[in-house]
């Protein structure tokens, strides 16, 4: 069993541009539409923003990439996307400000623009997503690398889902709240897009464990490597 961490990678590279453009393209969903089941949970409409749906697999990769590469190589990939996120955010904050065509004017305009698209630009989505990933992904990847050497790398699907537990919940606190403060969502929506955000998470993590396990096997075994984060400083810089 390999346990030592290297220069270089051969598809490491593949990982990170994954966790770049899932989480990009979850904040835009995020931002462009709520989705309602039509059912209940005691109560509790379940209403969720559209990257929901797709936001769960960064946590899926971040566990991915903790329990491979360990903790050092993951908060440099967590970085990267958050540097790609900021490009994205910029990118459309100076579309917004830009004047506007006026045949574009007619058939979309900048009400539309703002509608779907307002959360991103003016920052609001971004803002969010920045904090909660340092509350919750942070904490996902320093809980799971510490339960991996508590538990001598056994019991994968405990550390996942124990270290989810913890992490996503924080993440989907903090990312409702601070995107309803920011005009982002409906206040009135709060409680069910906690609710829905965090179950949902935590229902996908679970469903896809089998994938998960197959991925950090074959990761494994093509890098050569098996990390321990024996002696490790959990900095975030």
């Amino acid at each position: 069993m390999f346990n030592t961490e290297r220069a270089s990678y051969k598809y490491l590279d593949t990982v990170t541009a994954l966790f770049a453009v899932i989480l990009v393209t979850s904040n835009v969903a995020s931002s462009a539409k709520i989705v309602d089941l039509g059912f209940s949970i005691f109560g509790v409409p379940l209403a969720f923003d559209g990257g929901t749906l797709l936001f769960p697999l960064s946590y899926i990769l971040g566990d991915i990439l903790t329990e491979v590469y360990g903790f050092r190589t993951a908060r440099r990939v967590i970085w990267t996307g958050f540097i790609c996120l900021a490009i994205s955010a910029l990118m459309l904050f100076l579309l917004y400000i830009l004047p506007s065509d006026s045949e574009w004017e007619n058939y979309a305009g900048n009400d539309a623009f703002n509608a779907i698209l307002g959360g991103m630009s003016s920052g609001g989505i971004v803002c969010a997503s920045l904090a909660a990933y340092l509350l919750g992904e942070f904490s996902n990847s320093i809980i799971l690398s510490k339960m991996k050497i508590m538990f001598k790398g056994r019991f994968l699907w405990v550390r996942t889902i124990g270290s989810s537990i913890a992490g996503e919940l924080l993440d989907s606190l903090v990312f409702i709240t601070i995107a309803t403060v920011a005009g982002v969502f409906p206040r009135e929506l709060f409680f069910t897009l906690v609710l829905t955000n965090y179950l949902l998470k935590l229902s996908l993590e679970v469903i896809l464990t089998p994938a998960t396990y197959l991925s950090v096997g074959m990761l494994k075994k093509a890098e050569e490597v098996d990390v321990y984060d024996e002696g490790v400083k959990y900095r975030l810089f």
